[in-house]
């Protein structure tokens, strides 16, 4: 709050001992003390009341802002579409009432002569260039794998006689 530091704190004090004098100075310290403590606690409560009070205004706006969304879903769901279509506006109208003056009146909606579609027919020539089913018989599947499978090998007694033979003809 205030930028004191501890120098400025030691010339109040002294300022204050030789004002007060060293009698009556911790009864006016303690005073002082209670008087800040009430300031404290009163400017924490009105803080409270004060987020309290915007929250209220913050929960009413979203109220209100809810209700509107509400009422204006409650519309969308009135609309019917298949009721009372709009009719199609011409988009040159526009143009050509700004350049005359004059409000051109729109075209009535047309309706258009639909005919019962038949369903196509597949010819009997495509039915038979189908191509023929595949018929592929699947490999037969491998043996499980067993103990003997993970043995390790014996060595070959041929390479146990070889190192005996060259000791031999070198000596």
């Amino acid at each position: 709050m205030f930028d004191i530091g501890w120098g400025e704190l030691v010339v109040i004090g002294i300022v204050a001992l030789i004002a007060i004098g060293p009698k009556e100075l911790p009864t006016v310290l303690r005073t002082l003390g209670q008087y800040m403590a009430k300031i404290r606690r009163m400017s924490a409560e009105f803080q409270g009341q004060f987020q309290e009070a915007l929250r209220e205004a913050e929960v009413a706006e979203l109220k209100q802002q809810a209700e509107s969304l509400k009422s204006t879903v409650t519309d969308f769901a009135k609309i019917d579409p298949l009721a009372d279509p709009p009719k199609a506006a011409d988009p040159f109208a526009d143009s050509v009432a700004a350049q005359t003056g004059e409000a051109l009146p729109l075209p009535e909606a047309q309706t258009i002569a639909t005919e019962p579609v038949a369903e196509p027919t597949v010819p009997a020539s495509a039915e038979a260039a189908s191509p023929p089913p595949i018929d592929v018989s699947l490999p037969e599947p491998a043996p499980p794998v067993t103990n003997a499978d993970i043995a390790p090998a014996e060595p070959a007694p041929a390479e146990t006689e070889e190192p005996q033979k060259r000791a031999g003809s070198g000596a």
